[in-house]
């Protein structure tokens, strides 16, 4: 994905009283670029950092003991 750029010329005002027309526009769109926008939105909310967005590996060791250990 391209780095996200804000037009801050585009402005518009509406009345919050009027229906939107945003049920239309997103059921227009494909899943694939609902998805886009809605992880856009995400890194937008959470931030984006590519060193901390892989998934943390954890793991435990176990000492296996022998039939005499469990006595």
């Amino acid at each position: 994905m391209d780095t996200p750029r804000l037009d801050r010329k585009a402005f518009s005002v509406g009345s919050l009283s009027e229906p939107s027309d945003e049920k239309r526009y997103w059921s227009l769109k494909t899943p694939s670029q609902r998805l886009e926008a809605m992880e856009l939105m995400r890194q937008i909310h959470y931030g984006y950092d590519p060193a901390t967005t892989r998934i943390q590996r954890v793991f435990e060791v176990v000492e296996l003991g022998t039939e005499k250990d469990k006595g």
